[in-house]
C-alpha cells in the first residue's frame, strides 16, 4: 500500500509538467509567471499545513487520517480538470498540497513501527523508488493520451491536458479508500495478524527504543526538537537539496530532495534539449528507472554495509556529474545532455537517507512528528524557492538556475557529512555514559516514549 500510494503521490504532482506540453498554459491563459506559481503554490498548500498535519497524525489514527488525505488530495487532482483560469488553478494546486502534507511524515512513521533500525533505510528507498515507477508510467500515459487526442481528433471534446487529471484523480481516490479499510494504524491493531504474531512485531523492534506510538502530545519534545543541532541540518539539507528538485527533476519528498522543481518543469526542459513536446513525455521515462535502481541499489548497500548517509552521498555524487553534464555539453549534444538530465534522477539517494533517519534515528512521539514536520518544512521552502530560479528571461538553457543547482548538490555532500559526524560523536557520549560505574537501565526502557537524548541506551543508525 505504501508503495502505490506513493506513486501516486508523485504521478499527481508532476500532472502539471505534462499537462504543459499538452496545452494547458494556452488553455488556462497562463504566462510564464503563473506557470511557475502553480508550481509553488502546491508547496505552499504543504507548509501552511505540515504542523497541523503532524499533529493530527500522532492524535488520530495513523491509517485513518492517511487515507483520508488520499481520498482528498485525489479528489483536488481530478478537480484540476474543471479549471478555466489561473485563480481558480492556484486555488486547487494549494489544496492538493494541504492533503499530501500527511504522506511523506505519514510513511515515515509506518516504517518505524514495523521495520527494526537496519531494515528502515531500506524500506524507505523501496517506496520512495516508486517515485520513478511512477515518472515510467505517468510518461508513458501521458505519451499515449498527448497521441491518441491527436490522431482521434477530439481535442474539442475533452483535451488532452484534462483527460490526465481525469484519469490520475479518480484511480488516486480509489486507492486512498482501500488504503482506509486496509492500512492497520499499527501493528497492535494489524488485522492480517494473529495474537501472537502481533506480540512477535513488537518484540521484533524492542531494540528500536522507540515503542509503537503515542498520541500524548508532550512540550518538552517539542522543545528539544527544536533546539537539537541535527533537526536542522535535516532542514537545511531538504531546503537546499530541493532546489533542484524544485524546477529540474523529477522527484519529491521531496523528494524533502523532492519535487516541483525540476518536477515541474522537466518536460519543458527536455524540449529545450531539442525534442518535441510528445518527445519530452516520452524520454522522460528513463530518468525514473536510473532513479528505481539507484534508491533500491543503494539502499540495498546502506543497509548491507551500515552506511546509508555515505551511499546517499554518492548518489548525489552521480547527479552532480550529471548537472556538470547538462552545464558544460553545447546545445548540439543533445544525447550528451538528456544522459545528464538522467543521472540528475538519483538525488533522491540523499533525501531517502535524511527521510529514514527520521524513523529510525528520531525517538519520542512528538519528537518524531516535529521534527519530520520541520524537515518537510524545509522541503516546502526549497521547492517554493526553486521554480523562481526558472527565469522566463533565461529560457531556453536556464543558465544560472543550472549553476545553482550544481552548488546545491556540493552543499548536500557537506551537509550529509556533518549530520554523519555528529552522530558518531553522540554514540561515543552515549557509550561513555553506559560505562560509568552505577549506571542503570530503566525497566522497559524501550517502550517509555523517551527521545533519542533521554534514552542513553539510544545507538543512532548510520
Amino acid at each position: 500500500m505504501l508503495c502505490t500510494v506513493y506513486a501516486l503521490n508523485y504521478l499527481d504532482k508532476v500532472t502539471l509538467s505534462y499537462a504543459s506540453v499538452m496545452g494547458i498554459q494556452k488553455a488556462i491563459h497562463l504566462t510564464s509567471d503563473n506557470y511557475q506559481w502553480l508550481g509553488s503554490m502546491f508547496y505552499i498548500g504543504y507548509l501552511f499545513w505540515e504542523f497541523p498535519t503532524a499533529r493530527l497524525l500522532q492524535r488520530f489514527p495513523l491509517g485513518k487520517w492517511s487515507g483520508i488525505n488520499v481520498v482528498m488530495w485525489g479528489v483536488a487532482v481530478s478537480c484540476m480538470a474543471a479549471t478555466t483560469n489561473f485563480k481558480e488553478a492556484v486555488a486547487v494546486r494549494f489544496f492538493m498540497g494541504v492533503f499530501e502534507a500527511a504522506v511523506t511524515p505519514g510513511f515515515a512513521l509506518f516504517t518505524s513501527q514495523w521495520y527494526t533500525r537496519g531494515e528502515q533505510g531500506l524500506r524507505v528507498a523501496i517506496w520512495f523508488s516508486f517515485n520513478g515507477v511512477a515518472q515510467i508510467v505517468g510518461g508513458a500515459l501521458a505519451y499515449g493520451i498527448s497521441i491518441s487526442v491527436k490522431h482521434y481528433g477530439n481535442v474539442s471534446i475533452l483535451p488532452a491536458w484534462k483527460i490526465i487529471f481525469v484519469v490520475t484523480g479518480p484511480v488516486t481516490v480509489a486507492v486512498g479508500l482501500l488504503f482506509i479499510w486496509l492500512m492497520p494504524d499499527s501493528p497492535l491493531n494489524a488485522w492480517f495478524l494473529s495474537p501472537m504474531e502481533k506480540l512477535q512485531v513488537v518484540e521484533r523492534i524492542r531494540k528500536n527504543q522507540q515503542g509503537v506510538g503515542n498520541s500524548h502530545f508532550k512540550w518538552y519534545q517539542l522543545k528539544e526538537a527544536f533546539l537539537d543541532p541535527i533537526t536542522w541540518a535535516l532542514f537545511l539539507f531538504a531546503a537546499i537539496g530541493n532546489l533542484p528538485n524544485g524546477k529540474f527533476f523529477t522527484i519529491q519528498l521531496v523528494r524533502l530532495l523532492t519535487v516541483l522543481g525540476i518536477g515541474t518543469f522537466f518536460s519543458q526542459l527536455i524540449v529545450s534539449f531539442g525534442f518535441t513536446a510528445d518527445e519530452s513525455l516520452l524520454y522522460g521515462t528513463p530518468g525514473g528507472a536510473v532513479e528505481v535502481i539507484w534508491l533500491i541499489g543503494f539502499g540495498w548497500l546502506g543497509m548491507r554495509f551500515n552506511n546509508r548517509l555515505f551511499f546517499g552521498s554518492l548518489g548525489i555524487l552521480t547527479s552532480l556529474v550529471g548537472m556538470l553534464l547538462i552545464i558544460c555539453l553545447p546545445t548540439s549534444h543533445r544525447v550528451g545532455r538528456l544522459i545528464g538530465y538522467y543521472l540528475t534522477q538519483a538525488a533522491p539517494t540523499g533525501l531517502v537517507a535524511v527521510l529514514s533517519l527520521i524513523s529510525s534515528n528520531v525517538a519520542g512521539y512528538t519528537k518524531k512528528t516535529t521534527v519530520g514536520a520541520i524537515i518537510l518544512i524545509g522541503y516546502c521552502t526549497g521547492n517554493i524557492i526553486a521554480p523562481q530560479t526558472f527565469r522566463p528571461k533565461d529560457a531556453p538553457n536556464y543558465r544560472p538556475a543550472e549553476i545553482t543547482i550544481a552548488v546545491a548538490y556540493v552543499v548536500c555532500i557537506l551537509l550529509l557529512g556533518f549530520i554523519y559526524w555528529y552522530y558518531k560523536r553522540l554514540n561515543r557520549v552515549n557509550e561513555g555514559i553506559r560505562a560509568r560505574p552505577g549506571y542503570r537501565k530503566l525497566d522497559k526502557q524501550e517502550f517509555l516514549d523517551l527521545t533519542d537524548r533521554e534514552n542513553h541506551e539510544f545507538v543512532y543508525s548510520l
